[in-house]
Formats: structure tokens, sequence, C-alpha cells
């Protein structure tokens, strides 16, 4: 099968009847940027990690953890889109249009977006059901907003995914996880190219789970739970340079299946040497969904 035939393109259309289809794209062989760039991970220490993202009790610091930057190999992979799925590597690169026309309006995002990144990741990765729980708009220009990460990181640990569940589908939940369930990350740039902090990805088959750290996150009435990452110098980074509003990166955040493939995706953003001095701050909308799948799958 050819690369334009292995991805995805979602028309732009925000109707419940839209339908997905494959389509060809310009496969133009692009310039390879492969790059090296810092990475922040975080030092394992016997304190448990804690990021308080609303005011810490007086004594408490806002974040405990201690950084360990490293500089790591980066390696682009524009022109390779195929070789890299979420059962194999934990993430992948689709092709994806959307009729929001403002992803600054939150009103639009839930009433439009949502419902597309619910048909694609259904249609994608053949869930027989998917529910958007939240989303995060990024502006690395505006002050007002998160900025793009930069602690390499994955969204939830073994222990807080089946708590999503509970949280979001109530008398539902413990049917649903008797059977294989995920999470999966829909990160899109609102503008492009991206030049300035790209997404850095961590194949799967390079770490396993004794690098992560469980880190809890703090709001005013939960706690959550995250995970942070320990450097090891096997592990192999990826990127897709000039990435395109048009295009969305799944990552997996979690899933349940425990039968080979690929259970989760650590991700951060990177401060990209090859960037022009002028390039203009990223930004991006990053969707996190529940996706269940029907028995047996």
């Amino acid at each position: 099968m050819s690369f334009a035939a292995c991805l995805v393109m979602v028309k732009g259309l925000a109707s419940s009847t839209q339908e997905i289809t494959t389509m060809p794209l310009d496969i133009t062989p692009p310039r390879q940027q492969t790059t090296t760039a810092e990475l922040h991970y975080l030092i394992r220490t016997g304190e448990r990690p804690a990021r308080y993202v609303m005011e810490p009790p007086p004594g408490v610091p806002e974040w405990n953890g201690i950084d360990d930057p490293h500089n790591v190999l980066i390696e682009d992979a524009r022109g390779r889109e195929p070789e890299f799925t979420l059962d194999r590597n934990g993430f992948t690169l689709i092709k994806a249009p959307t009729a929001v026309r403002s992803f600054y309006d939150p009103d639009e995002i839930k009433s439009v977006y949502y419902p597309e990144v619910e048909r694609l990741l259904r249609d994608t990765l053949g869930a027989s059901r998917v529910v958007v729980f939240d989303h995060n708009v990024r502006n690395g220009g505006r002050t007002d907003l998160p900025q793009p990460s930069r602690r390499v990181h994955n969204d939830h640990t073994v222990s807080s995914a089946p708590r999503r569940v509970r949280d979001h589908m109530g008398a539902e939940a413990e049917e649903l996880l008797r059977h294989r369930f995920g999470i999966v990350n829909v990160w899109r740039p609102i503008r492009g190219p991206v030049l300035d902090s790209p997404l850095a990805l961590c194949d799967a088959r390079s770490f396993t789970d004794d690098d992560l750290i469980a880190s809890d996150l703090v709001y005013q009435h939960v706690r959550g739970e995250t995970s942070s990452v320990e450097f090891k110098p096997g592990h192999r980074w990826y990127y897709f340079s000039e990435q395109q509003p048009d295009e969305v990166i799944l990552i997996r955040v979690h899933d349940s299946a425990n039968d080979g493939r690929a259970r989760l995706s650590f991700h951060t953003s990177f401060e990209n040497p090859l960037a022009p001095a002028d390039a203009p701050p990223r930004e991006s909308i990053e969707v996190r969904a529940l996706v269940f799948f029907p028995p047996n799958a």
C-alpha cells in the first residue's frame, strides 16, 4: 500500500454524517531535519514528585521534582509516516482536516471539534465508543495560556487511567473496565508549519515501565497522577518536522491490553535548534479521549 493511501483524511464537516475517507497526499520527498536537542527528564529520588496547579500549602514547594536535562538525538520522521503506529510505537501521524474556525472558542471546540475527534478515533482505531473528556490549548506567545511543556511525561499512569473511566462514565464504568479500553491524546497545531517547540515522541519499543516515575498533579479538589520519566540512553526519539494544522498526532496515553502491543508513549516539546530566530510561537491543541473497544478486540 502506498504512503498516500495509508494516511487517513477527515473531511472538514461538523455534521453527524461525516465520513472518513482515504485521500492522496502531496508526497514530495521532504528535507530531513534530524537534530539534537535538550530534553528534560526527572531524577528518581525517594520522594514522590508532586506539582501543585493551585497555591501549595505553606512551606510546600510548587514542584519538588529534580530536573535532569540531557541532549538527545531526535530523528525526523518525515517521509516515514507509515512506519509509526500506535500498536508498535505508541504514536502515529494522520491527515485530519477540521471544520473548526477558532480553537480559542471553547464552545466551538466542544460543539464541533469534540465530535470530530470522537469520529476520527472510532473510525481510525476501530473503537466501539469514544468519549472526549478534556482539552488544552497552548500558545507560546501568550502569557494567559499554557506554554509548551518542556518536561518528558505521559499524561496518565496505570492507576489513574481506570480512575478516569470511573470519573466520567458513572454507572457504566465497571462494565466498560471489564473490556479493553484506552486513553488517546490527539495533538494538533493551530497554526503551521510548527517550527518553534515541536513535539518529540519516544518510541515505545525503546523503554520499559521501569523508566516511569508516578507523579502527583494537585488541583484544588482533586489529586491526579501522571508519569514523569527517568533518563535512559536507549530511548529513541522522533518528531514530525513542520507539522501542519491539517495533521494530527495520536499519542497512546494508556491501553489496558497487555498482549505485546505498545501500551503508551511519553512525549515533550523541545527547543528546536533548526528553527529560524523569527519563527512564530507554537500554537496547539491537545484533546484527550477515553477509547473503548468491542469485546475480544
